[in-house]
């Protein structure tokens, strides 16, 4: 199989399982006909392999830690870096306050190179917030990718933020 016929067949997975139609309100506080409940899509064992692998292959040279944000981001995240072999950390919304009260789970260093994964991107406001805690350590974001785009806005402010955006997919890749 090529790499398009996979990415139709997991772009048509993922829309079976997750698309759903009515009114919703997304974190944004936006209101939206339709919702894509990445839990729907990143529990199931056959869509989550093939996204790990898809983000396998998009991760630029030199990069040495992989990030996902709480709580969509993690399973994600962890499928990259069963993919790729490369290590992850997962950023937490907020700083727990109990045990070692960090934001920053795993092991992140200054001068560490990221590629900071996410589910789905409408404004990019969580992924950016990720961002911030994640070079408050020193370490350098290489690249942002989401595995779907909601062409909302998400790709202006991710890379107005001067950071480099792919996705995985967007919402017209989905049949929305």
């Amino acid at each position: 199989m090529t790499a398009t016929v996979d990415r139709e067949a997991i772009a048509g997975r993922i829309a079976e399982v997750s698309l759903l139609k009515g009114e919703f309100t997304l974190r944004s506080g936006r209101k939206s006909h339709y919702y894509l409940d990445k839990y729907l899509f990143s529990t199931q064992p056959d869509v989550l392999a093939e996204l790990g692998k898809l983000f396998a292959g998009m991760i630029p040279e030199g990069v040495t830690k992989l990030a996902g944000a709480e709580l969509g981001g993690i399973p994600l995240v962890t499928a990259t870096s069963l993919a790729s072999g490369i290590p992850c950390v997962f950023i937490r919304n907020q700083k727990k306050d109990y045990g070692t009260s960090k934001q920053l789970e795993g092991k992140l260093e200054e001068g560490d190179r990221v590629f900071l994964v996410e589910d789905v991107c409408t404004t990019g406001g969580q992924i950016l917030e990720a961002a911030k805690v994640i070079e408050e350590t020193g370490a350098k974001i290489e690249m942002i990718a989401g595995t779907i785009d909601r062409e909302e806005g998400a790709r202006e402010n991710i890379e107005g933020a001067g950071y480099i955006f792919e996705s995985l997919f967007t919402k017209t890749d989905l049949g929305v």
